[in-house]
């Protein structure tokens, strides 16, 4: 195989290029089976120039997963409006996460199935993404609660809880939703209220439920 011939362009651009040639043969082999020759190969690059801008394949890795985790992050919390009710903004926030990793599988594949199975490195930035998601999701049962009593009561604890709960069920259902042909965002998104709205929304009303007397 000849070397491949580049056009100039500034590095950033081709940088770019790289991560989305890496993401799209990460997301698609795994990591361990993905070769620099071929992500080289389809971003139109010759191997010695990925090595010269990203070092290593894993620091590609990394970069990848840092561009993947943030564009996530950021689609979420821009696709929540605050001044909606808690439960219009917990709708567009999973419609906007479904939307997400149904467009970008290969980034999705990467955030959550080879990022967490290939090193404490690359899971360590995942988590640091998935803390954030979370941390923005208990804000919203947060405010929810305030909206739905003048004095909440509903424990800190309560709500980071629910709020992991949510957010692993979204990642769950996204993985799932990718795999099975014909499931739309919304149709995903709309799963995901049915099954947690009903039981958050009698939690604001005060309706929670208690295992029986007696077991621990």
């Amino acid at each position: 195989m000849g070397a491949v011939k580049t056009k100039r362009m500034p590095r950033a651009v081709r940088e770019q290029q790289m991560l989305d040639a890496a993401v799209r043969i990460i997301g698609q082999r795994g990591y361990m089976a993905a070769s620099m020759d071929e992500i080289a190969e389809l971003a139109g690059v010759s191997k010695p120039l990925v090595y010269l801008y990203l070092n290593s394949k894993e620091d590609l890795f990394t970069a990848c997963i840092r561009r993947e985790a943030a564009a996530l992050t950021e689609a979420v919390r821009t696709g929540v409006r605050r001044d909606l009710p808690a439960d219009r903004q917990l709708w567009d926030g999973l419609q906007a996460f479904f939307a997400y990793t149904a467009e970008h599988p290969h980034g999705w594949s990467v955030l959550h199935l080879q990022a967490r199975t290939h090193g404490e490195v690359f899971a360590a930035e995942v988590a640091a993404m998935r803390e954030d998601i979370v941390a923005f999701v208990t804000q919203l049962i947060a405010a929810a609660a305030r909206d739905a009593h003048r004095d909440p009561r509903m424990p800190e604890r309560e709500v980071a809880g629910l709020a992991e709960s949510l957010v692993g069920a979204a990642e769950s259902l996204a993985t799932w939703a990718n795999a099975t042909p014909g499931v739309t965002a919304r149709q995903a998104a709309a799963t995901l209220m049915n099954f947690a709205w009903a039981g958050l929304g009698n939690l604001m009303g005060g309706q929670m439920w208690t295992p029986p007397p007696g077991e621990s």
